[in-house]
């Protein structure tokens, strides 16, 4: 799997809002405490300066593709926790997006690419369409618009299991003003809950569409019908990325995701959304990779609940994500958590462009 390594970190940011450590309370977490690796080995590079193998580019780029080749940019979009990252994980065969059971879990778009023989699939996992709230809904909802706008089919992901909502109405409103002429394909997801019982008519009356499937993303139902379907209506092109390459976001910004994926799935309330996860070093070395990171939330109370009573929770937290990224980088992870706060870090522009997040451009500085 070919990943870039490129976000600019941002261990140089500094805040007037950040406040000291709580009083007899750790916020240092260490995953050595719990594991049974050796000690750290000594000959670690820094990210920066871990160099890939360079590959002849005729290697990599092999242009001897059939003439009906198709290639473009699909866009995953749905209201939030409809499972568009559960669909691309499934599409992709392995995970590159995270999931959870809360909505808004996605925050920035992220390219997952699929090749096949016969074309290669562009699909961006889009934040759910949602009302914005904050700065950094404001970017969420700009970036699923973009992508409605931007691209070649619409892939829309619609919950099955129940009636469609007023926010499926206004995705449809959405795709008729950004893109009115762009091919639209229904995935109605979640039928493995209502076998026996469809009754999708409603949802397929959303919008004027090519087709509809009834699927299960988390099961892998359907879902190689949908991509077949999917590649036919793409127009004829090139391969734009490596066969092997399946995301275009790099190591460090998976790995601080499936970090804030644990964040999500063992907090309640108003700390998952109010977390945010910096990678501060990623180191490759000969025998382990080294991740240190911090959790940023906007109140001492939330810090408090994310280190947990004598660290339990965020003893639960990394050592879970640390199993998903030796399991995604095959091989052997130390990782150490810190948590900060940062008052109100969802509003603080600066912060979020240091995130990596692209703010809408009218909220941008000229």
């Amino acid at each position: 799997m070919t990943h870039n390594d490129d976000l600019e970190p941002i261990d140089d940011f500094e805040s007037d809002h950040e406040t000291d450590d709580l009083p007899d309370m750790e916020d240092n977490f260490d995953d050595e405490t719990f594991d049974d690796d050796d000690d750290l080995a000594d000959d670690t590079l820094d990210d920066d300066e871990v160099v890939d193998a360079v590959q002849d580019t005729d290697t990599v780029f092999n242009d001897d593709w059939p003439e009906d080749h198709r290639s473009g940019v699909v866009a995953v979009i749905g209201r939030p926790n409809v499972g568009k990252s559960t669909l691309l994980n499934a599409i992709l065969g392995q995970k590159v997006a995270i999931t959870t059971s809360k909505p808004q879990t996605t925050r920035r778009q992220q390219l997952g690419i699929h090749t096949l023989e016969k074309g290669q699939m562009l699909l961006t996992d889009t934040p759910g369409i949602h009302k914005p709230h904050n700065k950094l809904s404001e970017m969420m909802y700009a970036l699923a618009e973009m992508a409605i706008a931007d691209c070649d089919v619409i892939l829309w992901i619609l919950d099955a299991s129940e009636p469609p909502t007023l926010a499926d109405q206004h995705i449809a409103k959405v795709i008729g003003e950004q893109a009115p002429y762009t091919k639209v394909v229904l995935a109605l997801n979640k039928a493995d809950l209502i076998m026996g019982k469809s009754n999708t008519a409603a949802h397929r009356a959303l919008i004027q569409h090519e087709s509809a499937f009834e699927i299960s993303a988390l099961h892998n139902t359907h879902v190689a019908e949908v991509v077949e379907h999917v590649l036919s209506l793409l127009p004829l092109g090139p391969r734009y990325y490596p066969a092997d390459q399946v995301s275009d976001l790099n190591m460090r910004f998976i790995a601080a995701e499936m970090i804030r994926e644990q964040i999500m799935t063992h907090t309640d309330k108003e700390v998952p959304h109010s977390s945010a996860v910096v990678v501060d070093t990623y180191k490759e070395g000969s025998e382990r990779t080294t991740i240190e990171a911090t959790i940023y939330v906007e109140r001492d109370s939330q810090k408090g609940i994310v280190i947990g009573k004598n660290g339990s929770m965020i003893k639960t937290i990394g050592s879970t994500a640390r199993q998903e990224i030796i399991a995604m980088l095959d091989r052997p992870v130390h990782l150490e958590l810190h948590v900060k706060v940062l008052k109100d870090w969802r509003s603080n522009e600066d912060f979020m462009k240091r995130l990596g997040y692209r703010l809408p451009r009218h909220n941008q500085a000229d």
